[in-house]
């Protein structure tokens, strides 16, 4: 599995950050997921097989927010 820290803008309170984690743990091939609201983060856990780091981005533009790699 590979990890990656997410950056995501565009969240206005918790709710929007359980709508994402709960988007993003349902695609095939995404493990652990953790989006943290205060911090506008995301950690997301993935297999490069079955899912790529833009396919997550979109599926978070999807919802209308805004998503890169972060550090």
């Amino acid at each position: 599995m590979t990890k990656m820290h997410v950056e995501i803008a565009g969240m206005h309170c918790g709710a929007c950050a359980t709508g994402i984690q709960m988007l993003i743990s349902q695609i095939d091939g995404v493990g652990n997921v953790s989006v943290d609201y205060n911090k506008k983060m995301g950690d997301v856990e993935f297999d490069e097989g079955k899912v790529k780091k833009d396919d997550i981005f979109k599926a978070i533009a999807d919802l209308g927010y805004t998503a890169k790699e972060g550090n």
